[in-house]
């Protein structure tokens, strides 16, 4: 069975990302790291390749150099069961120099992508009344973090 699995290069320090990651999102481990050798200039014992996993899914990483630093192209999903959980993933990825962005999407402190997305908004953007639907894409557009209150209150409001 071929296997598609997520590849991502750092400029520097995938191993503390990497960390910081599997200690974050449950069901999440190191498995393997090797090392670019001494000999390597300006490489020596960073990471070469890494194979980790969150939430039970494979990923690999390397440490390479600033030539491709990560954009909004591609971004990593977190679905969320309630508000606690929404602030808990938005509070550790935003800290020590994250960006918040608009609609639920922040950029890590390595500048990866990620969207902090409740179950509830896909819910309320896929409801069957269209006024209701609108509603909660109109509250979605005007935040950064999700707020699960503000969304329930935008689509119940006459």
């Amino acid at each position: 069975m071929t296997a598609v699995t997520p590849f991502l290069w750092f400029d520097h320090d995938a191993e503390a990302a990497i960390a910081f990651y599997t200690s974050l999102v449950p069901d999440s481990e190191v498995v393997s790291i090797g090392r670019y050798p001494d000999e390597v200039p300006g490489m020596g014992g960073a990471v070469m390749h890494a194979h980790f996993r969150l939430g039970g899914r494979d990923f690999f990483a390397m440490d390479a150099g600033p030539q491709f630093p990560f954009t909004e192209a591609v971004s990593l999903y977190v679905s969320c069961a309630d508000q606690s959980e929404i602030d808990r993933y938005w509070d550790a990825l935003t800290a020590d120099g994250g960006q918040e962005q608009p609609c639920g999407w922040l950029k890590d402190r390595w500048g990866l992508s990620w969207q902090i997305i409740p179950d509830r908004l896909v819910e309320l953007i896929r409801d069957p009344d269209p006024v209701r639907a609108h509603r909660a894409v109109q509250a979605m557009l005007d935040m950064r973090r999700i707020d699960l209150a503000a969304l329930e209150a935008a689509v119940s409001s006459p």
